[in-house]
């Protein structure tokens, strides 16, 4: 059974920075993994924020190009989401998703197709 934990929420100021963690364990391959972090802030739906590619790739919601960087370690089993320049709207609950394989969907930060989730770490950016 995967199991993915985030970690590295929590309240900041507009103009601030955190760096979520994902710490992965029984995803034996993550070369064949697709990587990726999700938000949805109170009602609204679920959107990609950012993703990692089997192929090493990227991908980045337009709303957060430039501000956010994902990256990973493979030696520890840890994805990471480093948020800079947070803005009020960057508020919601982000989770951490993993997929098998990778391409189109993943590019596509389409959730659906993301087989498993943490269970979230909220993040609240006050003006």
């Amino acid at each position: 059974q995967v199991r993915l934990v985030e970690s590295g929420g929590g309240s900041v100021q507009a103009g601030g920075s955190l760096r979520l963690s994902c710490a992965a364990t029984r995803i034996t391959d993550r070369s064949g993994h697709c990587m990726g972090w999700f938000r949805q802030a109170s009602g609204k739906e679920r959107e990609g924020v950012a993703a990692f590619d089997s192929d090493g790739s990227t991908s980045y919601a337009d709303a957060v190009k430039g501000r956010f960087t994902i990256s990973k370690d493979d030696d520890k089993n840890v994805l990471y989401l480093q948020m800079n320049s947070l803005k009020p709207e960057d508020t919601a609950m982000y989770y951490c998703a993993a997929g098998l394989g990778g391409g189109g969907y993943c590019r596509e930060m389409l959730g659906d197709l993301f087989g498993y989730w943490g269970q979230g770490t909220q993040v609240t950016v006050s003006s």
